[in-house]
């Protein structure tokens, strides 16, 4: 599936749940604990229309209102500018579908555990995602001078850092994209299958926008 068509199957999936959960906008979502329900749509909103302006180049968009705008009005709003957005992403921009994918299925994910929703089992947008998040792990790797690591998850793997793997980690698509995005503890992340003592990659999880919490914001469960 390409980039766009995902953004949009996760925008369509998002915008159904929240849909049917109005009267949840001040619930926390655990995996933002800084943020609610509505924190987390108006971000993915703002997105959506950063990247438009940035696709048009017209003018700044206004931010989304903080703790006000109601989730009804965020999701229509979401709806609009989506179609436009869809319709610039066709064009080929394929490095930013990427990123808008990639953000938009992490939130997606956070919504679906603040409800007490299973994961999806299966999802088109794990292995490409996991490839996304898989190339800023992989400059940490390197950065911080570690052992090459070889990453394995459904069939598919990658070799984060340079030069010839020193370890294995392998993991289900869903407890590997929820590692390599912030979402699991260190010592959830040391339970999954290594090769050996994990505690050298552990800090190259901190990456970009991405911090491991000190305390588990979500269980590891076996996705539905």
């Amino acid at each position: 599936m390409e980039p766009e068509a995902l953004y949009r199957r996760i925008r369509d999936e998002t915008i159904e749940m929240l849909a049917r959960r109005t009267t949840d906008a001040d619930r926390t979502v655990p995996a933002c604990p800084e943020w609610d329900v509505r924190d987390v749509l108006g971000h993915v909103v703002d997105i959506c229309a950063r990247a438009t302006r940035r696709l048009t180049g017209g003018p700044e968009p206004a931010a989304v209102p903080a703790g006000g705008a109601p989730v009804a009005d965020l999701l229509a709003k979401w709806r609009r500018d989506g179609a436009l957005l869809d319709r610039l992403l066709a064009t080929g921009e394929t490095r930013l579908s990427r990123i808008l994918v990639m953000d938009a299925f992490t939130h997606w994910l956070d919504l679906r555990q603040c409800f007490g929703l299973l994961p999806p089992a299966e999802h088109p947008a794990y292995l490409p995602m996991i490839e996304v998040v898989m190339g800023g792990f992989s400059a940490e790797v390197a950065a911080r001078d570690l052992p090459p690591l070889h990453v394995v998850t459904d069939g598919r793997d990658w070799t984060a850092g340079r030069g010839q793997a020193a370890a294995t980690l392998s993991a289900a698509p869903h407890d590997l994209f929820r590692t390599l995005t912030g979402r699991r503890t260190f010592d959830q992340v040391a339970r999954l299958a290594w090769s050996t003592d994990p505690a050298p990659w552990l800090p190259a999880l901190t990456w970009g926008p991405f911090t491991p919490p000190a305390r588990a914001a979500e269980e590891v469960v076996r996705p539905g």
